[in-house]
């Protein structure tokens, strides 16, 4: 439980604060897609080195995909969503193809595809610390280029920043989140820890600093209480509870709340 819980802030943090950008980006599909291509790194590392081949494998799909995407989407020859649909189909695939052929199918799938953070070692934790602190050197080092690419990447282009590069940077950065918490969250839920804190944080405040800080606090604290929501009903009450889906829903009960809110302030003022 203490692996797992530090597991969780870490994973609240980052994801928190690289949602905000996802956010900004629109890269929602994005992380989506990301998210199904590396389930087949995740099976092959799996069959190879068991679960200490989990991220290594995943980590080699992720940055293929990310800058496939980069380098087809920079042509401009095929539409971004068709792009990302193309890509999470055929990884997708593979992955299922691949496990299909174990004998535990069934269990094996469902560890890949929702997690299991109560397995989480040390090893995990180093790693998902080291995505932390390089997610935060990136989006201090290039918070400023990544937000002009975000609202105007026309003038970016033209003011002579290359729009590639940042493209390849935000993707891989996304890919990197998207392993660190594949062990945890598996590879369906990612999606939510990526951009459902953010997405409430965005409707608390409009300033990006604030928004940032939020996202993060709100991460952190719905990791913190999912987990302990699951671990409460599961031995409490024998009511089992899966911790990465618990998370899920606080967070999503967080982001019910910021709308609700959100409501009621523009009802008074009316």
């Amino acid at each position: 439980m203490t692996r797992a819980l530090i597991e969780a802030l870490l994973l609240g943090a980052l994801c928190g604060a690289v949602g905000v950008y996802v956010l900004l980006r629109r890269l929602a599909f994005l992380t989506d897609a990301v998210t199904h291509t590396v389930f087949p790194g995740v099976v092959v590392g799996f069959l190879v080195s068991g679960r200490s081949g989990i991220v290594p494998g995943a980590l080699v799909c992720a940055v293929a995909a990310a800058a496939l995407f980069t380098a087809i989407a920079a042509t401009r020859r095929v539409n971004e969503d068709a792009t990302l649909a193309v890509l999470l189909t055929a990884f997708f695939a593979v992955g299922v193809i691949l496990i299909s052929r174990q004998h535990s199918y069934t269990a094996d799938l469902t560890a890949f595809l929702f997690g299991h953070v109560l397995t989480i070692d040390i090893t995990d934790i180093v790693f998902t610390a080291v995505v932390t602190a390089l997610a935060g050197l990136v989006l201090l080092g290039l918070g400023k280029e990544l937000l002009l690419r975000a609202f105007d990447p026309e003038w970016a282009r033209a003011a002579g920043y290359r729009i590639t590069a940042l493209d390849l940077v935000s993707n891989m950065m996304i890919a990197l989140v998207v392993v660190a918490s594949v062990q945890a969250v598996g590879t369906v839920l990612v999606i939510a820890m990526l951009v459902v804190p953010a997405a409430a944080a965005r409707l608390l405040s409009a300033r990006l600093g604030v928004i940032v800080a939020v996202a993060v606090l709100l991460g952190m604290i719905g990791a913190w209480l999912g987990l302990a929501t699951s671990y409460e009903a599961s031995v409490g009450h024998d009511l089992r509870l899966a911790a990465g889906a618990t998370i899920v829903l606080v967070l999503v009960a967080f982001y019910a709340l910021a709308a609700l809110g959100q409501a009621t302030r523009r009802l008074v003022r009316r």
